[in-house]
């Protein structure tokens, strides 16, 4: 399948830095990327068995879904989120501190590394390796393309997953407006597009136009099929349906011959419109009623989807933890009724296990303390190091971030270049397990959240009393840690319909009574944890934070510091 040649040649060494404290956690993006890619395809498949008629899925929807699966993670960094939360960041403020003296080209950077998310990187990388690789993605797709396609769009989701998925396949269009269709990587007009069909241009005449007003090297073939008003326009490699629009009598914004235009994409995707396939064989359906496709593998309504099953599974067991959430069931009993999927309303508790599970799973493991030192250790030898090796300057170029992962820090490391010694430095502590020493944390009093605003190792630094060690922001490490169950200050299950059994056609949220008892007293806790860069301004550190928190919220946190092991005489 080329789909899998695709990610076979994508950075597969891309994991965070938990197997650093918890030492089972070794595996990689790519295994997860499988994992998610077998779920999509179970839970689409169960869709389909119980529901597939009723809902039209169609094997190309089975397909794009599983594709998206697959795909939807390819765009990380070296370390997984570390590269786009923590290192990003920390260059976007070292440019804001610099600003008077960053050209037009820098500030178009800065631009461009504040609006980074890697959904939109895989995109990208996706481009760039099949147009290097020459993998025919298209013939592979279109192959399982049923004579009715229906891709659909998901407000604010399509850069998250079927940009990934059916977007690959039926095209990249970044622009399209009244007269004007712009298509390709490089943004290349294919013509302008002003055919009425009211005005008597009809079918043919359409076909024609567009035929004549493609660039040279362009051309029009059929699909595979009896209806001849499918037709494909490659450009690049990359391919888009096109059929004429149901009606003889266009509205005013659909005047383009053989074209209909459905909606912008949403965030994430900046200019990029789809085009979509209509005719009178089409399904009566709108976009809108396979939105439930959207939320199979990055779930934006609710967040419940296969990409979370996997990973709390995978990381729990990898850890040593206990996992009581159990995925199948959830996949067995789910149901779309409307454009969502619901859950019977007995599963609660098994969705309130998946959002304490994923809770714990951050307490314990991602924002561990001493992970989230030796990330702070990674993300300052990245920076250190960024100005000589451009790292950052790598997300504006496909061909130069699909080399990032994780070995960078093995290319630092080796590397004899003096420019680099400080990060080889950092990197040479973290082997010796000469870390970040922990000092101290402070959860946020919940009335705080709402005006929170995250903590500097400027804000420590100007706490310290008078006399003693003169402490600078350099010495001190600060991580602002958010946890919650996934829709921030909001509780999750209020965003989750559930219907009574499987002859009900209604659906509804869980009564807030119900479920009173399994409640926390706030879905977001706020932990802000302070580390000094040097074991001998560990006390020094440890003051002024305690400082900070009596001037800012006056009362100090208990003592979570490590103590220090007793001094052994030979």
């Amino acid at each position: 399948m080329a789909c899998i040649a695709l990610v076979l040649i994508l950075p597969k060494f891309i994991q965070g830095l938990a197997h650093l404290v918890y030492p089972g956690a070794v595996h990689s993006r790519f295994e997860h990327s499988l994992g998610v890619y077998w779920l999509a395809g179970e839970a689409i498949q169960k869709l389909k068995t119980y529901q597939g008629l009723e809902l039209g899925i169609d094997r190309f929807d089975v397909q794009a879904v599983k594709v998206a699966g697959l795909l939807h993670d390819v765009g990380h960094g070296p370390f997984s989120h570390l590269f786009e939360r923590e290192f990003l960041p920390k260059v976007l403020n070292s440019f804001k501190l610099s600003l008077k003296f960053i050209d037009t080209e820098q500030f178009q950077r800065l631009r461009e590394l504040k609006q980074l998310a890697h959904e939109q990187m895989s995109a990208d990388l996706i481009d760039h390796i099949v147009d290097v690789h020459h993998i025919d993605v298209e013939s592979e797709m279109i192959k399982r393309v049923k004579l009715d396609p229906n891709p659909i769009l998901g407000k604010n989701q399509i850069a998250k997953q079927l940009s990934i998925g059916v977007g690959v396949f039926s095209g990249r269009v970044f622009k399209v407006g009244v007269g004007e269709l712009v298509i390709g990587t490089t943004g290349e007009s294919m013509g302008a597009f002003t055919g009425d069909r009211s005005a008597g241009n009809g079918e043919q005449d359409g076909n024609s136009e567009v035929e004549e007003r493609l660039p040279s090297g362009s051309f029009m073939t059929r699909l595979p099929s009896q209806d001849p008003s499918r037709k494909l326009l490659p450009f690049n490699r990359w391919q888009v349906i096109v059929r004429p629009d149901e009606s003889d009598g266009a509205s005013e914004p659909e005047k383009f011959s053989g074209f209909e235009v459905i909606s912008e994409v949403g965030e994430g995707v900046s200019d990029m419109e789809m085009i979509l396939a209509s005719s009178e064989f089409a399904l009566p359906k709108s976009a809108k009623e396979k939105q439930f496709l959207y939320d199979i593998v990055a779930n934006g309504r609710n967040g419940i989807d296969v990409d979370k099953f996997d990973y709390i599974v995978r990381d729990s067991r990898a850890c040593g933890l206990g996992c009581s959430f159990d995925f199948h069931r959830l996949m067995e009993t789910m149901r779309v009724l409307g454009d969502e999927i619901c859950y019977r309303a007995k599963d609660y508790l098994s969705i309130h296990k998946l959002f304490a599970t994923r809770a714990d799973l951050y307490r314990t493991v991602y924002t561990h303390s001493k992970v989230k030192a030796v990330e702070l250790m990674v993300v300052d030898a990245l920076l250190k190091a960024n100005s000589y090796l451009e790292i950052s300057s790598s997300i504006q170029d496909p061909s130069e971030y699909w080399k990032l992962d994780d070995t960078i820090i093995k290319t630092i490391e080796t590397a004899p270049d003096e420019e680099l010694r400080e990060s080889r430095d950092l990197i040479l502590r973290i082997r010796r397990r000469n870390l970040y020493q922990f000092c101290n944390e402070y959860s946020v009093p919940k009335d705080q959240l709402e005006h929170f605003k995250d903590v500097t190792a400027q804000d420590i630094a100007c706490s310290q009393k008078n006399g003693g060690v003169l402490l600078q922001e350099n010495d001190i490490a600060v991580s602002n840690v958010r946890i919650d169950l996934t829709r921030g200050k909001q509780n999750p299950l209020e965003s989750i319909n559930f219907f009574k059994d499987y002859e009900s056609q209604e659906k509804f949220p869980i009564p807030h009574e119900r479920i009173s008892h399994l409640l926390p007293t706030s879905y977001q806790d706020m932990i802000v944890r302070v580390y000094s860069k040097k074991p001998e301004l560990v006390a020094a550190v440890s003051e002024a934070f305690e400082n900070f928190q009596l001037k800012i919220y006056g009362v100090k946190a208990q003592v979570h510091a490590t103590p220090e092991k007793k001094k052994r005489r030979f």
